[in-house]
């Protein structure tokens, strides 16, 4: 969640109002919308938060002593709705119930009601439906629609499952995308259905950390159930599918398949009755067993590729580089480099500009980068681009970096051995795909692979290192998790300048499987032999699918103080080459 001192730092524009709810345009997207002017974000005073009810841009303003010190953030305060008495819905509004197939027996029992609302879309007040979020008999939000299927939920409220009290007990949960459709799966006689709270994610959007934002809530309802996915036939709906199936694997989960022509389980009710939604739902096909496949059980991302194209990676945040790599969920990269040539470095800058410009998260094994402070203080330089040290060049104020390790919080989950305990990687993995679960991981981070346990069975390590791969490029395939291995290389000789000849994927230490497994190589290498030079070569070395990139070189700028990459034409040469500190080996 987003935090800032004022309104107007926020681009917030509250007028003269003091407190309330004020409802006003987005900063993020109201100047992209046809309709620039509709207020559609609310903005609660008194509890210093806002949402935008059509893209989700929402936060709440920084908590200050009254000295006007910084205090430490504090986990979010969420508003609840006033409760309002929960009467049938009347007129219009059981009328349109009704002819969606919602009997008032229905509308009763989940407390669906009408009432007089603001609309930020249309800014005038209309008579709306509301539906209330529950848990545990609290309500905790309301989402409001009128006759022009505009939507609100309450401001600074928080998102919930819709119908999370009626899985508490269920052995199978049946995920489905509106309201109104969680309603038509009850009447059906099925109760164990939940709703997400802000349908699909865009089409076009990589970052779900925010749309997902209330997956944790509900992990402990979840862990042990099968799961229906029910969720819209369209493009959008494809992609939550996908995305809730990695989140909760996709041994325990089934999906409905929609007849032509039909695009929700509403849809399902409305022209073919409860009794033929009852049959599609008992129905539900089981994703394909894990290693066996026939062409119908792909016959959706078939479909996919024909229409939309081979599905390419996403951009490092470098345009240079862009043209040789690009990071697609499910692949595996190895990075090897000379000692001191700012493998770890660059990991961690990579990583960075993907949370930052795709909202990915990431889980970290990197015993070399302890402790964990020294570890954070490093990334949050990347993320503010200012020295975390005090020296030479204004460093980041403290109000900088807590914004900058609560952006990291949530972005970066560590995983450590405690105490002096080994961690093999068979841990490793079951630690991600818990974290996967709960946050959503897109990326492993391993630096570097020589401090991973290596359990002795006998066979060479070549062997070893070959089945090892194998389940790590397993993992990341069927959790769409990409993984960077960060490798040392065999030992090198010199050259006559006193450089290092750049390494290949065949020199890495062990086997020769990490050039043969990989789905993408990247050898990072410096010029030692000129104190002065600022630029750090990123040699692709293997590519295994062309559309994500091609073989070559890049050489990117390299910023000393906050040890940071850059295209050339962004170069910091103007910093003397003595401030600040080396790129820190892997």
């Amino acid at each position: 969640m987003l935090r800032f001192r004022t309104w107007a730092e926020a681009g917030i524009n509250v007028g003269s109002a003091t407190s309330g709810e004020v409802y006003t345009t987005c900063p993020e997207c109201s100047p992209k919308r046809k309709k620039k002017n509709a207020k559609c974000l609310s903005a609660n005073l008194d509890k210093q938060v806002w949402m935008c009810n059509h893209c989700e841009f929402r936060g709440r303003l920084n908590d200050y002593a009254e000295r006007g010190e910084y205090k430490h953030w504090q986990k979010p305060v969420y508003s609840k709705p006033k409760h309002v008495p929960a009467t049938t819905p009347q007129g219009r509004a059981m009328e349109w119930l009704q002819k969606r197939g919602i009997s008032v027996k229905t509308a009763e029992r989940n407390h669906v009601h009408t009432g007089t609302v603001w609309m930020p879309q249309i800014e005038d007040e209309v008579t709306a439906i509301a539906f209330p979020f529950f848990r545990g008999g609290e309500l905790i939000n309301i989402k409001w629609r009128d006759h022009q299927k505009n939507f609100r939920l309450e401001a600074g409220a928080e998102r919930i499952l819709y119908g999370l009290d009626d899985i508490a007990t269920a052995s199978t949960v049946i995920w489905v995308e509106g309201e109104i459709d969680k309603l038509s799966v009850e009447e059906c006689g099925l109760i164990n259905c939940v709703s997400v709270p802000n349908g699909a994610p865009s089409v076009n959007s990589t970052n779900y950390s925010t749309h997902f934002s209330w997956f944790e809530d509900c992990k402990a309802l979840l862990l042990a159930k099968k799961h229906v996915i029910a969720v819209d036939s369209d493009e959008a709906g494809r992609k939550l599918a996908d995305e809730l199936t990695r989140r909760l694997g996709a041994a325990r989960c089934s999906r409905v398949e929609w007849p032509t022509g039909i695009k929700d389980a509403n849809d399902a009710l409305v022209n073919f009755g409860a009794p033929y939604l009852r049959l599609l739902l008992d129905n539900a096909k089981p994703y394909p067993i894990e290693g066996v496949f026939t062409a119908i059980d792909v016959v959706d991302k078939i479909n996919h590729l024909y229409f939309d194209g081979v599905e390419k990676g996403v951009s490092t945040g470098w345009p240079s580089l862009d043209t040789h790599f690009l990071v697609k969920p499910g692949e595996f990269t190895v990075i090897t480099g000379i000692p001191n040539s700012g493998k770890s470095n660059f990991i961690d800058a990579l990583c960075v500009n993907l949370a930052k410009n795709h909202g990915w998260s990431f889980a970290v094994f990197s015993p070399e980068n302890q402790p964990i402070e020294d570890h954070v203080s490093r990334i949050a330089e990347k993320h503010t681009l200012l020295p975390f040290s005090q020296g030479p060049n204004p460093r980041m104020t403290h109000e900088e970096l807590a914004h900058s390790t609560e952006w990291i919080s949530e972005h970066f989950h560590w995983i450590l051995p405690e105490d002096d305990t080994d961690w093999s990687i068979d841990q490793i993995l079951e630690k991600t795909q818990a974290l996967v679960y709960q946050h959503g991981v897109r990326g492993l981070i391993i630096d570097p692979w020589n401090e991973i346990e290596h359990a002795s069975t006998g066979e060479s390590e070549t062997m070893y290192i070959s089945k090892a791969l194998k389940r790590i490029r397993q993992f990341g395939r069927r959790c769409g998790v990409h993984i960077f291995v960060v490798v040392h290389p065999q030992k090198l000789q010199k050259d006559g300048s006193g450089n290092y000849p750049v390494p290949t994927l065949y020199d890495c230490s062990g086997s020769a499987h990490w050039r043969n497994k990989a789905d993408n190589g990247l050898v990072i290498w410096r010029d030692f032999s000129n104190p002065h030079n600022i630029g750090v070569d990123i040699h692709v070395q293997k590519i295994r699918f062309r559309q994500n990139g091609k073989l070559g070189k890049v050489t990117l700028s390299y910023n000393r103080v906050t040890a940071t990459y850059h295209e050339p034409s962004k170069a910091f040469s103007e910093i003397p080459p003595q401030y600040g500190v080396p790129a820190r080996d892997s």
